[in-house]
């Protein structure tokens, strides 16, 4: 039997912050301050998220992530949903936490790391500080299927009766490839689903 609360130390994510606008207060490695309607948020970010983030004074708009623990509440920002939604797969694998996933989004654009999710590339990942081998291989088993499959379900259920390669193109595009890179990719995939057209394609961008 249960009282409903959750066991000490335990991290639960909520969506209750999506996204904050506003002025940047502070800047500086793995974190920002964000001034939004009186209200200065720290959010945790990645240098990559970082990298795209104005200097002090000026106005940023960031997505965001909040993780609730019993003495904590953090909050994490990312330049684009495509980051937020690979730190969200990546802090569902066992053993990666939201600072090691931010460790991982650090190494690079989300769509190279899902290209080097989709390509098997354990070193990659074994690379980033606080990830071993077992860790590593464990995200790219996890994984590697939501890659491809979470790239395509969301166009091809809104336009099933489309092409696969048509698909495809939009998918990659939707990862932040141009629409030169991702008809290349496409062009030179094998495949007769989207999925599998796009998990050649991600192969053959690493």
């Amino acid at each position: 039997m249960t009282d409903g609360r959750r066991p000490p130390g335990r991290a639960e994510s909520v969506a209750v912050i999506a996204s904050v606008r506003g002025e940047v207060l502070v800047r500086r490695p793995g974190e920002v301050v964000v001034e939004s309607g009186g209200v200065g948020y720290r959010l945790a970010v990645s240098s990559e998220t970082l990298a795209s983030v104005p200097a002090a004074g000026r106005e940023v708009a960031l997505h965001s992530h909040m993780i609730l623990r019993d003495d904590a509440i953090r909050l994490f920002g990312f330049a684009t949903e495509a980051e937020r939604d690979l730190f969200l797969m990546l802090i569902g694998v066992q053993n990666v936490g939201p600072k090691v996933a931010l460790a991982v989004l650090s190494g690079g654009a989300p769509r190279l790391l899902l290209s080097a999710i989709a390509a098997g590339d354990v070193a990659r990942f074994q690379s980033v500080p606080g990830i071993g081998k077992r860790t590593a291989e464990r995200i790219i088993v996890e994984l590697k299927e939501k890659v491809a499959g979470a790239a395509a379900e969301e166009i091809v259920v809104r336009r099933i009766s489309d092409d696969p390669r048509t698909l495809a193109r939009e998918a990659l595009m939707g990862l932040g490839f141009s629409m030169g890179e991702a008809d290349e990719l496409v062009d030179g995939a094998g495949g007769e689903t989207a999925e599998e057209l796009i998990a050649e394609a991600l192969r053959a961008a690493r």
